[in-house]
């Protein structure tokens, strides 16, 4: 287990939850704005991609009240990416998120996870600053953000291919002051 806040429990990635990430992933609700509807999941493509023994991300799966939810990664910003962002010489992570289980979306669950990230990643990561680059359209994921205390701080042209159609972006940012 990483951490535990009020009911929510976020915990490393275990080979048994690729039949929850191929649930999830195969869901056109969630597939909206997280990997595409054209672009579902099986368990074989599951462990390809998550399964991923050499990847830096942290892998993890994310629970409220005993229930398994969502999914949640995080990663320390590689060099070449920092100096893109003009964040040389500074500890900085980026995560990716999704509830999962719809029946959570919209009573405060990605509020709840982000909050608590961003606390993990400060404190037990050192984390100067995390970034994450949710798609221009993706309303409801950039309002939670907003709420969290990120920042849009620039907008990234046809960053993600979705659907068939480069989307733009948006880099946000949280920096502690």
């Amino acid at each position: 287990m990483l951490f535990q806040n009020q009911g929510l429990t976020v915990r490393t990635l275990e080979e048994k939850d690729d039949i929850l990430l191929a649930k999830w992933l195969s869901d056109p609700s969630v597939l909206e704005f997280y990997e595409g509807r054209d672009n579902p999941f099986d368990l074989n493509k599951v462990r390809e991609v998550f399964y991923d023994e050499n990847a830096e991300e942290v892998k993890c799966i994310v629970e409220y009240e005993g229930n398994e939810i969502g999914y949640i990664q995080y990663y320390p910003l590689e060099d070449e990416e920092k100096k893109e962002y003009g964040y040389c010489g500074q500890n900085v992570y980026g995560t990716d998120q999704f509830i999962g289980e719809t029946t959570y979306w919209n009573k405060g669950m990605g509020t709840l996870l982000v909050t608590s990230m961003i606390e993990f990643l400060l404190v037990q990561q050192k984390a100067d600053r995390i970034v994450m680059d949710p798609q221009t359209r993706n309303e409801r994921a950039i309002h939670c953000y907003e709420k969290c205390g990120f920042k849009k701080v620039r907008l990234l042209p046809k960053q993600e291919l979705h659907e068939g159609i480069y989307q733009d972006c948006w880099l946000m940012e949280y920096h502690k002051e």
